[in-house]
Protein backbone atom coordinates (compact mmCIF):
# COMPACT_ATOMS: atom_id res chain seq x y z
CA UNK A 1 0.00 0.00 0.00
CA UNK A 2 1.51 3.31 -0.94
CA UNK A 3 1.23 6.64 0.63
CA UNK A 4 0.68 8.33 -2.53
CA UNK A 5 -2.85 6.92 -2.04
CA UNK A 6 -4.28 9.03 0.39
CA UNK A 7 -3.13 11.85 -0.57
CA UNK A 8 -6.17 14.43 -1.75
CA UNK A 9 -5.95 18.25 -2.29
CA UNK A 10 -7.15 20.28 -0.32
CA UNK A 11 -7.85 24.31 -0.64
CA UNK A 12 -6.08 26.00 2.30
CA UNK A 13 -9.09 28.48 3.15
CA UNK A 14 -10.76 25.53 4.14
CA UNK A 15 -8.41 24.52 7.08
CA UNK A 16 -9.52 25.68 10.32
CA UNK A 17 -8.06 28.31 12.47
CA UNK A 18 -10.69 29.33 15.23
CA UNK A 19 -13.24 27.12 16.62
CA UNK A 20 -16.86 28.04 15.77
CA UNK A 21 -18.39 30.37 18.96
CA UNK A 22 -20.98 27.01 19.43
CA UNK A 23 -18.59 23.63 19.68
CA UNK A 24 -21.84 21.91 18.69
CA UNK A 25 -22.64 23.95 15.42
CA UNK A 26 -20.25 22.61 13.01
CA UNK A 27 -21.40 20.66 10.30
CA UNK A 28 -21.85 16.87 10.41
CA UNK A 29 -21.28 14.87 7.69
CA UNK A 30 -22.86 11.25 8.42
CA UNK A 31 -21.43 8.53 6.15
CA UNK A 32 -22.54 4.90 6.07
CA UNK A 33 -19.62 2.81 5.86
CA UNK A 34 -20.62 -0.48 3.73
CA UNK A 35 -22.52 1.84 1.21
CA UNK A 36 -20.61 5.50 1.23
CA UNK A 37 -23.70 7.11 1.26
CA UNK A 38 -23.81 10.39 2.62
CA UNK A 39 -26.08 12.54 4.97
CA UNK A 40 -25.29 16.25 5.95
CA UNK A 41 -26.87 18.07 8.92
CA UNK A 42 -25.29 19.65 12.54
CA UNK A 43 -23.12 18.15 14.89
CA UNK A 44 -26.10 19.20 17.73
CA UNK A 45 -28.27 16.76 16.29
CA UNK A 46 -25.98 13.81 16.54
CA UNK A 47 -28.35 12.97 19.02
CA UNK A 48 -30.85 11.87 16.04
CA UNK A 49 -28.36 9.28 15.09
CA UNK A 50 -27.71 7.65 18.32
CA UNK A 51 -29.90 5.00 19.92
CA UNK A 52 -31.02 4.25 24.12
CA UNK A 53 -28.69 1.28 25.01
CA UNK A 54 -26.01 2.57 22.55
CA UNK A 55 -22.45 3.29 24.24
CA UNK A 56 -20.50 6.58 23.39
CA UNK A 57 -16.76 6.01 24.07
CA UNK A 58 -15.06 9.40 24.98
CA UNK A 59 -11.27 10.35 25.88
CA UNK A 60 -10.78 11.99 29.11
CA UNK A 61 -7.58 12.78 28.53
CA UNK A 62 -6.49 16.51 29.04
CA UNK A 63 -3.73 18.76 27.36
CA UNK A 64 -1.29 20.18 28.90
CA UNK A 65 -0.23 23.96 28.31
CA UNK A 66 3.41 22.41 27.13
CA UNK A 67 4.48 25.16 24.83
CA UNK A 68 6.93 26.89 26.53
CA UNK A 69 9.22 29.72 25.04
CA UNK A 70 12.54 30.59 27.23
CA UNK A 71 16.21 31.12 26.63
CA UNK A 72 19.21 29.44 27.34
CA UNK A 73 20.85 31.37 30.87
CA UNK A 74 24.49 31.79 29.06
CA UNK A 75 23.85 33.51 25.59
CA UNK A 76 20.04 34.11 25.87
CA UNK A 77 19.17 32.86 22.64
CA UNK A 78 15.52 32.20 22.09
CA UNK A 79 14.59 28.79 22.46
CA UNK A 80 11.09 26.66 22.39
CA UNK A 81 9.99 23.46 23.82
CA UNK A 82 7.17 21.34 23.84
CA UNK A 83 6.62 18.87 26.72
CA UNK A 84 5.65 15.22 25.30
CA UNK A 85 5.78 13.10 27.61
CA UNK A 86 7.03 12.48 31.69
CA UNK A 87 9.43 9.95 31.95
CA UNK A 88 10.18 9.87 34.91
CA UNK A 89 10.08 12.25 38.03
CA UNK A 90 10.48 15.85 36.58
CA UNK A 91 12.40 14.08 33.58
CA UNK A 92 10.58 15.00 30.28
CA UNK A 93 10.90 13.93 26.14
CA UNK A 94 10.33 17.36 23.89
CA UNK A 95 10.45 18.57 21.14
CA UNK A 96 12.85 21.47 20.82
CA UNK A 97 13.55 24.37 18.26
CA UNK A 98 16.49 24.87 17.39
CA UNK A 99 17.52 21.58 18.67
CA UNK A 100 21.06 22.66 17.48
CA UNK A 101 21.82 25.39 19.98
CA UNK A 102 21.35 22.79 22.76
CA UNK A 103 23.64 20.42 24.31
CA UNK A 104 23.91 18.36 27.33
CA UNK A 105 23.89 20.69 30.26
CA UNK A 106 22.30 23.26 28.87
CA UNK A 107 19.99 24.99 31.13
CA UNK A 108 16.76 26.95 29.73
CA UNK A 109 14.92 29.62 31.81
CA UNK A 110 11.50 30.18 31.17
CA UNK A 111 9.35 33.22 33.18
CA UNK A 112 12.58 34.62 34.47
CA UNK A 113 13.32 31.55 36.27
CA UNK A 114 10.09 30.64 37.65
CA UNK A 115 11.04 27.42 35.49
CA UNK A 116 14.15 25.92 34.23
CA UNK A 117 15.03 22.76 32.34
CA UNK A 118 18.47 21.54 32.38
CA UNK A 119 19.04 19.17 28.99
CA UNK A 120 19.84 15.56 29.62
CA UNK A 121 20.05 13.75 26.45
CA UNK A 122 19.97 14.85 23.08
CA UNK A 123 17.68 12.57 20.28
CA UNK A 124 17.08 12.74 16.55
CA UNK A 125 13.91 14.86 14.93
CA UNK A 126 14.82 17.34 17.18
CA UNK A 127 13.92 15.45 20.42
CA UNK A 128 15.04 15.74 23.68
CA UNK A 129 14.87 14.91 27.16
CA UNK A 130 14.91 17.90 29.84
CA UNK A 131 14.61 17.60 34.08
CA UNK A 132 12.67 20.41 35.08
CA UNK A 133 13.52 22.51 37.74
CA UNK A 134 11.01 24.89 39.42
CA UNK A 135 9.24 25.18 43.32
CA UNK A 136 5.53 24.57 43.73
CA UNK A 137 3.01 22.40 41.76
CA UNK A 138 4.64 21.82 37.98
CA UNK A 139 0.69 22.35 36.50
CA UNK A 140 0.33 25.24 37.99
CA UNK A 141 3.52 27.15 36.55
CA UNK A 142 2.58 25.57 32.89
CA UNK A 143 -0.77 26.59 33.52
CA UNK A 144 1.17 30.86 33.74
CA UNK A 145 3.60 30.75 31.48
CA UNK A 146 2.55 27.48 28.65
CA UNK A 147 0.65 27.70 25.71
CA UNK A 148 -1.71 24.89 24.03
CA UNK A 149 0.37 23.21 21.52
CA UNK A 150 -2.10 24.17 18.68
CA UNK A 151 -0.97 22.34 15.17
CA UNK A 152 1.37 23.69 13.12
CA UNK A 153 -1.12 24.48 10.44
CA UNK A 154 -3.08 26.49 13.04
CA UNK A 155 -1.98 30.36 12.53
CA UNK A 156 -4.32 32.50 14.26
CA UNK A 157 -3.85 32.84 17.86
CA UNK A 158 -6.27 30.94 20.43
CA UNK A 159 -7.65 33.83 22.50
CA UNK A 160 -9.39 31.01 24.95
CA UNK A 161 -7.20 28.44 25.79
CA UNK A 162 -10.18 25.92 26.84
CA UNK A 163 -11.74 25.87 23.41
CA UNK A 164 -8.32 23.09 22.43
CA UNK A 165 -9.61 21.18 25.61
CA UNK A 166 -12.65 18.70 25.70
CA UNK A 167 -15.72 19.87 28.09
CA UNK A 168 -14.90 16.63 29.65
CA UNK A 169 -11.09 16.72 30.09
CA UNK A 170 -9.88 15.07 33.46
CA UNK A 171 -6.70 13.50 33.26
CA UNK A 172 -3.95 15.65 32.55
CA UNK A 173 -0.73 13.80 30.01
CA UNK A 174 -2.00 15.32 26.24
CA UNK A 175 0.63 17.22 23.80
CA UNK A 176 -2.54 17.43 21.34
CA UNK A 177 -6.40 17.46 21.89
CA UNK A 178 -8.35 14.50 21.09
CA UNK A 179 -10.19 17.17 18.63
CA UNK A 180 -13.12 14.77 17.76
CA UNK A 181 -14.72 15.48 21.28
CA UNK A 182 -14.01 19.64 20.96
CA UNK A 183 -17.21 19.28 19.27
CA UNK A 184 -19.33 18.37 22.22
CA UNK A 185 -21.03 20.52 24.97
CA UNK A 186 -22.12 19.57 28.80
CA UNK A 187 -25.73 20.41 27.60
CA UNK A 188 -25.44 17.88 24.32
CA UNK A 189 -23.88 15.64 26.61
CA UNK A 190 -27.01 15.82 29.10
CA UNK A 191 -29.17 15.29 26.36
CA UNK A 192 -27.43 12.45 25.11
CA UNK A 193 -27.69 10.63 28.41
CA UNK A 194 -31.22 11.31 28.69
CA UNK A 195 -32.13 9.80 25.48
CA UNK A 196 -30.60 6.09 27.16
CA UNK A 197 -27.39 6.16 25.59
CA UNK A 198 -24.29 5.35 28.20
CA UNK A 199 -20.99 7.37 28.28
CA UNK A 200 -18.21 5.78 29.07
CA UNK A 201 -14.55 7.02 29.50
CA UNK A 202 -10.79 6.20 28.80
CA UNK A 203 -7.74 7.57 28.39
CA UNK A 204 -5.37 8.17 25.86
CA UNK A 205 -2.34 10.75 26.20
CA UNK A 206 -1.92 11.96 22.71
CA UNK A 207 1.99 12.15 22.07
CA UNK A 208 4.47 12.55 19.39
CA UNK A 209 3.00 10.79 16.87
CA UNK A 210 0.76 13.67 16.34
CA UNK A 211 3.46 16.24 14.93
CA UNK A 212 4.99 13.59 12.53
CA UNK A 213 4.05 12.52 9.59
CA UNK A 214 4.35 9.12 7.72
CA UNK A 215 8.00 9.16 5.99
CA UNK A 216 7.62 5.67 4.38
CA UNK A 217 5.93 5.32 1.11
CA UNK A 218 5.27 1.47 2.09
CA UNK A 219 2.54 2.47 4.36
CA UNK A 220 3.11 -1.32 5.89
CA UNK A 221 6.71 -0.39 6.76
CA UNK A 222 5.36 2.44 9.05
CA UNK A 223 6.35 2.75 12.64
CA UNK A 224 3.51 4.10 14.65
CA UNK A 225 4.73 6.14 17.68
CA UNK A 226 3.51 4.90 21.43
CA UNK A 227 1.24 6.27 23.40
CA UNK A 228 -0.22 5.83 27.18
CA UNK A 229 -3.73 4.90 27.93
CA UNK A 230 -6.23 3.60 30.31
CA UNK A 231 -9.45 1.00 30.80
CA UNK A 232 -10.88 1.21 33.81
CA UNK A 233 -12.93 -1.72 35.42
CA UNK A 234 -16.47 0.21 35.08
CA UNK A 235 -15.37 1.15 31.59
CA UNK A 236 -14.26 -2.13 30.15
CA UNK A 237 -17.40 -3.66 32.32
CA UNK A 238 -19.72 -1.32 31.01
CA UNK A 239 -18.52 -2.55 27.39
CA UNK A 240 -18.59 -5.80 27.82
CA UNK A 241 -22.39 -5.84 28.90
CA UNK A 242 -23.27 -3.71 25.64
CA UNK A 243 -26.24 -4.25 23.98
CA UNK A 244 -26.51 -1.87 21.23
CA UNK A 245 -23.59 -0.32 19.39
CA UNK A 246 -20.17 0.98 20.36
CA UNK A 247 -19.48 4.64 18.86
CA UNK A 248 -15.83 5.33 19.68
CA UNK A 249 -15.29 9.13 19.55
CA UNK A 250 -12.19 9.66 17.94
CA UNK A 251 -9.34 8.21 16.54
CA UNK A 252 -7.56 8.16 19.97
CA UNK A 253 -10.51 6.02 21.94
CA UNK A 254 -10.82 3.93 18.94
CA UNK A 255 -6.94 2.98 19.68
CA UNK A 256 -7.44 2.33 23.11
CA UNK A 257 -10.90 0.15 22.89
CA UNK A 258 -8.90 -1.92 19.76
CA UNK A 259 -5.78 -2.31 21.94
CA UNK A 260 -7.27 -3.67 24.49
CA UNK A 261 -9.78 -6.03 22.59
CA UNK A 262 -7.04 -7.49 19.87
CA UNK A 263 -4.58 -7.68 23.08
CA UNK A 264 -7.24 -9.56 25.73
CA UNK A 265 -9.98 -10.72 23.20
CA UNK A 266 -12.35 -8.93 25.84
CA UNK A 267 -12.85 -5.30 27.76
CA UNK A 268 -10.49 -5.62 30.47
CA UNK A 269 -8.91 -3.17 33.23
CA UNK A 270 -5.63 -2.49 32.14
CA UNK A 271 -3.77 0.09 31.43
CA UNK A 272 -0.15 0.52 29.42
CA UNK A 273 1.23 1.59 25.87
CA UNK A 274 0.25 1.26 22.61
CA UNK A 275 1.54 1.22 19.09
CA UNK A 276 -1.27 0.00 17.44
CA UNK A 277 -1.04 0.93 13.46
CA UNK A 278 -5.11 0.92 12.16
CA UNK A 279 -4.78 0.83 8.14
CA UNK A 280 -7.42 -1.06 5.37
CA UNK A 281 -7.25 -5.26 6.26
CA UNK A 282 -7.60 -4.50 9.57
CA UNK A 283 -9.96 -6.29 11.20
CA UNK A 284 -11.78 -4.33 14.11
CA UNK A 285 -13.09 -6.16 17.12
CA UNK A 286 -14.32 -3.50 18.90
CA UNK A 287 -16.51 -0.45 17.56
CA UNK A 288 -18.50 -0.33 15.40
CA UNK A 289 -19.03 3.37 14.31
CA UNK A 290 -17.00 6.45 14.71
CA UNK A 291 -17.11 10.14 15.13
CA UNK A 292 -14.28 11.79 14.06
CA UNK A 293 -12.58 15.05 12.27
CA UNK A 294 -11.52 15.22 8.90
CA UNK A 295 -7.93 14.32 8.78
CA UNK A 296 -4.97 15.39 6.96
CA UNK A 297 -3.37 14.14 3.10
CA UNK A 298 -1.31 10.75 3.60
CA UNK A 299 -1.47 10.28 7.57
CA UNK A 300 -2.49 7.74 9.79
CA UNK A 301 -5.76 8.66 10.49
CA UNK A 302 -6.79 8.65 7.41
CA UNK A 303 -5.54 5.32 7.06
CA UNK A 304 -7.96 4.46 9.87
CA UNK A 305 -10.92 5.45 8.97
CA UNK A 306 -10.18 4.19 5.21
CA UNK A 307 -10.03 0.79 7.57
CA UNK A 308 -13.45 1.21 9.12
CA UNK A 309 -14.88 1.68 5.33
CA UNK A 310 -12.71 1.93 2.19
CA UNK A 311 -10.33 3.99 0.88
CA UNK A 312 -12.84 5.08 -1.82
CA UNK A 313 -15.82 6.06 0.40
CA UNK A 314 -13.87 8.12 2.77
CA UNK A 315 -11.85 9.87 -0.30
CA UNK A 316 -15.09 10.72 -2.05
CA UNK A 317 -16.58 11.72 1.38
CA UNK A 318 -13.51 14.24 0.97
CA UNK A 319 -14.12 15.11 -1.72
CA UNK A 320 -17.85 16.26 -1.10
CA UNK A 321 -16.72 18.07 2.09
CA UNK A 322 -13.96 20.53 -0.04
CA UNK A 323 -17.19 20.64 -2.88
CA UNK A 324 -19.50 21.95 0.31
CA UNK A 325 -17.06 24.09 2.17
CA UNK A 326 -16.62 21.88 5.35
CA UNK A 327 -13.96 23.04 7.53
CA UNK A 328 -11.14 20.76 8.18
CA UNK A 329 -8.59 19.41 10.65
CA UNK A 330 -8.60 20.73 14.55
CA UNK A 331 -11.12 22.97 14.69
CA UNK A 332 -12.77 22.08 11.79
CA UNK A 333 -16.24 20.31 10.96
CA UNK A 334 -17.07 16.43 12.08
CA UNK A 335 -17.98 13.43 10.43
CA UNK A 336 -19.86 10.20 11.84
CA UNK A 337 -19.04 6.56 10.45
CA UNK A 338 -21.78 4.13 10.86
Amino acid sequence: MNIAEYDYNLPSELIAQTPLKNRSDSKLLIMDKVTGELQEDVFKNIIDYLNPEDILVLNDTKVIPARLIGEKIDTHAIIELLLLKNIEGDTWECLSKPQKRLHIGTILSFGNGLLKAEVTEKMDNGLVRVKLIYQGILMEILDELGTMPLPPYIHEKLTDQSRYQTVYAKNIGSAAAPTAGLHFTEELLAKIKAKGVTLVYVTLHVGLGTFRPVEVSDITKHHMHSEYYVMSKDAADTLNNAKGKIYAVGTTSTRVLETVRHNHEKFVPCSGNTDIFIYPGFEFKAIDGLITNFHLPKSTLLMLVSALSSKENILNAYDYAIKHNYRFFSFGDAMFIK
